[in-house]
């Protein structure tokens, strides 16, 4: 299994790739989205527990589901239980490509639902119910049968009794509770598309004279410009004159224009210089002519498309006459022939221009010239942003439609004034409606500009953008970020599934989030109740829930702990420490659990002005003084979860000093607990590299044995032109660590380290400095151990990798850019 990047990653035949985040948080229920490319048997497997990666679902008796798309040469849609097919179907839309598409199967009590898109819950294509359903399905299997498949964007998502309302929410247009008027919006917008606007007077600005009775059809400057050249003028009306032009045929290209297809009817056209017996042939002539033209007719439409250079048309026309000429059955067949724009791009973000014949790269000239620009934006206190046109701002958004229709100031006025925008924000939408892609750098500002855009695009309904911006933050979400999302994101309905992964987020990941930064003082009540309650809240210690609450309370301008706010209240008034939070100071203390504190601690809590002023804190501290004093079964309190440990799996290992057997490393070699210790590199529990190839001094395993070695060292190398020497940790894909302790001994040899760096990451690739030492002088013996606290927000990240890294010349001054240690070891929070 070959990682090509973070999110994307290809498996190999026969292999499965088994991934810790791939985990449904509630067994029997959950949905992975993902993209795959492949020949065929795009393969999903659901299980109780994690597989090996050479697991295959053919050798599987363990109880599982598995779902391949692609089965059968690329042709049908399985789904197995337990090894056995009960669903074998052919021809129902779902296959495998050898471009990436996108996919989503979800498992709801032994519902199986399997649909395309980007978003789950849209587009379902297949169901199947588990009559005997397995409600313990919890890890996801990323597989594959005899030829590669590629994967990424890969997400796990949770599901509720809502979940399909949740996600039409994130898809399509807002409602509210009750709304009947957005509820029509909403209904409307799955088939709203530039159609709408044919021939339809709203937001027209020229005119077509065509025919013999001067009969007027209104079109749009903007479109008709991006998909030929029709001579217009970008200063007034334009009135293009059609006197010799039939009806039928101008309206076959607009309606190609605009619809991305016309048909032609394979008949001579009726002579109708009088009715028959009934009257009925010419009158169906007429119908028939309004929407489509006939063979006789192909060659006029021909000849408009060539004048007005729609050139994807005249193609078509020149292909279908051709046609016609080559086989004379064709004619008078009374069928109908459609001529329809194929287009080779392919489009991403739902572009309206998709299918359609219409020049993106003149379509975005348009914008950046203003020409035949019909309405101007600008912001207040910045000025002109944009000369745009209001039939492009009107596909995307029902509120500028009804801006520019219904008799406000801005429907005879060409201009508009917005407020409280970003220029930024504005731009980044307006290139979004005329290209369809959301093109945002990725610097300093992108999350900034990231979430001003989702907020745009929330208030002015512009669902497709809302829903690549939701989509580009999850993906970019993490612990430094997930506060001001949660900030800007909470009172926005649209946006409750963004708002729940990042509650849980920051639940997971807890001490760093509410210690790296104060950001989470300013959290609205639901908001920090749901993460303090939430059922994944992970944490270290009790105690930093109670400091958390505590600060919140107090909207702290610093991190403290408890013993700063008691002494607070002991100098003060609750009033004045608290303000306006006050009132809700007996609801969050609920939360903590402070029973899991230690006794100590408890007593310690009793006797302080927060027990004595905050009747519900000393009532807390009593009730989990007397469980502990008296126990659990005496009270009947082993189903209180006030009373019950979190889920948090991180296991404390602590340095208690130089070469104990209290370290990750050690830890790893007993099997984490399970069997005597044998050495975890050459046990594959994990894999140490170095900066040099391996070599007789340059012995990975050397490093976490327990038995001392005269000369071990990592080599030099350049990195980003610079000379470094490390020695590099991993301590598996399925185990993490907040490191907040390390040590290390040096070899035989007198070239002590002075200048280095120990450093954690989570991808192998981007690498985050725990402590920086510069010109440190602990090292002065051969064979020394030496050891020293990891401190900071950073020793509350949990990481997968770690290394040293030498940034700095040794004392030997023969080599001095060999990084001379025999030994390794790490502590902190293991899970």
């Amino acid at each position: 299994m070959e990682t090509k990047e973070k999110k994307f990653l290809t498996v190999a035949p026969f292999e499965c790739a088994w991934i810790k985040d791939l985990k449904f948080r509630e067994a029997g229920r959950g949905c992975v989205s993902f993209d795959a490319f492949a020949h065929n048997d795009v393969t999903v497997v659901f299980r109780e527990n994690v597989g090996s990666q050479h697991y295959h679902y053919k050798r599987d008796n363990s109880p599982h589901y598995t779902v391949i798309i692609g089965s059968h040469r690329n042709s049908r849609l399985k789904i197995e239980v337990d090894g056995k097919t009960v669903v074998d179907v052919v021809g129902i839309g779902l296959c495998s490509s050898s471009a990436f598409q996108s996919y989503w199967i979800s498992i709801y009590d032994g519902l199986i639902s399997i649909g395309k898109g980007r978003y789950p819950f849209q587009n379902l294509v297949f169901e199947w119910l588990d009559t005997n359903p397995n409600c313990s399905v919890q890890y996801v299997g990323l597989s594959s049968w005899d030829k590669h498949v590629g994967y990424r964007n890969v997400n796990v998502l949770p599901l509720t009794q809502n979940h399909l309302s949740l996600w039409k929410q994130v898809n399509s247009e807002y409602n509210g509770d009750g709304d009947e008027e957005l509820e029509d919006e909403q209904t409307g917008c799955d088939k709203w598309g530039l159609e709408n606007f044919l021939e339809s007077w709203e937001l027209s600005d020229m005119l077509f004279i065509v025919g013999e009775d001067a009969r007027t059809v209104p079109a749009h400057k903007v479109i008709l410009q991006a998909s030929g050249n029709f001579g217009l003028s970008s200063s007034h009306e334009d009135v293009i004159q059609l006197q010799q032009v039939a009806y039928p045929t101008l309206h076959a290209l607009l309606q190609y224009v605009y619809a991305g297809q016309t048909q032609v009817i394979l008949m001579f056209p009726l002579k109708p210089t009088g009715f028959n017996v009934f009257g009925f042939e010419f009158f169906l002539f007429l119908a028939v002519c309004l929407t489509k033209i006939s063979e006789a007719q192909l060659s006029s439409l021909w000849g408009l498309a060539l004048r007005f250079e729609v050139m994807p048309l005249v193609k078509q026309c020149e292909e279908a006459m051709v046609r016609f000429k080559a086989n004379k059955k064709l004619s008078d067949s009374g069928e109908t022939m459609e001529l329809s724009y194929a287009s080779s791009h392919i489009h991403f973000g739902g572009n309206f221009c998709c299918g359609l014949p219409i020049n993106m790269q003149r379509l975005q000239q348009l914008l950046s010239t203003g020409e035949y620009s019909d309405i101007s934006i600008y912001i207040e206190g910045q000025g002109l942003i944009a000369r745009a046109h209001k039939v492009i701002l009107g596909l995307y958004s029902v509120p500028f439609t009804k801006m520019f229709t219904n008799g406000m100031c801005e429907s005879n006025s060409p201009e508009v004034c917005l407020r409280d925008v970003s220029p930024a924000a504005l731009k980044a939408m307006l290139e979004f409606m005329y290209c369809g892609d959301l093109r945002i750098e990725d610097n300093e500002d992108f999350g900034t500009l990231l979430l001003q855009l989702l907020l745009l695009s929330d208030k002015f309904r512009i669902s497709l953008l809302h829903q690549e911006c939701c989509k580009m933050l999850l993906e970019c979400l993490s612990e430094d970020s997930v506060c001001p999302i949660l900030q800007a994101v909470s009172s926005i309905p649209s946006c409750k599934l963004i708002k729940e992964t990042c509650e849980r987020k920051f639940a997971m990941h807890f001490d760093y989030c509410t210690t790296a930064s104060l950001d989470f003082i300013s959290l609205d009540e639901t908001t920090f109740r749901n993460i303090i309650q939430h059922p994944d809240l992970t944490v270290i210690s009790e105690e930093r829930v109670l400091d958390a609450i505590l600060m919140w309370y107090m909207k702290s301008e610093k991190l403290c702990g408890w013993e700063v706010v008691n002494e607070l209240i002991t100098n003060s008034t609750l009033e004045s420490v608290f303000n306006d939070r006050l009132k809700l100071v007996n609801d969050l203390l609920a939360s903590v659990r402070f029973s899991l504190l230690p006794y100590p601690l408890l007593k310690k809590l009793e006797n302080t002005s927060l027990s004595t002023q905050i009747s519900a804190f000393g009532d807390l501290v009593k009730e989990a003084i007397n469980y502990i004093e008296c126990g659990a079964a005496t009270h009947g309190n082993d189903q209180n979860e006030r009373f019950q440990h979190r889920r948090s799996s991180y296991k404390e290992l602590q340095y208690i000093c130089d070469g104990d057997s209290n370290g990750v490393l050690y830890f790893s070699g007993t099997l984490y607990g399970e069997h005597p210790w044998v050495n975890p590199v050459l046990s594959k529990r994990i894999t140490i590299t170095a900066s040099s190839p391996a070599s007789r001094h340059t012995d990975p395993k050397v490093l976490v044995s327990r038995s001392y070695q005269g000369t071990c060292f990592a080599g030099p190398r350049m990195e980003n032109g610079n000379i470094c020497a490390w020695w590099m940790v991993d301590i598996g894909k399925d185990h993490q660590l907040m490191c907040n302790y390390y040590t290390l001994r040096q070899d035989g040899s007198r070239a002590y380290i002075r200048n280095w760096k120990f450093q954690g990451c989570m991808d192998g690739k981007t690498w985050i400095d725990l402590r920086v030492h510069e010109n440190d002088q602990t090292m002065c013996k051969p064979g020394q151990f030496a050891s020293w606290p990891v401190t900071g927000p950073n020793a509350l990240l949990p990481f997968r990798f770690f290394r040293v890294l030498l940034n700095g010349p040794t004392t030997d001054a023969s080599n001095p850019w060999n990084l001379c240690i025999c030994f390794l070891e790490l502590y902190g929070y293991f899970r």
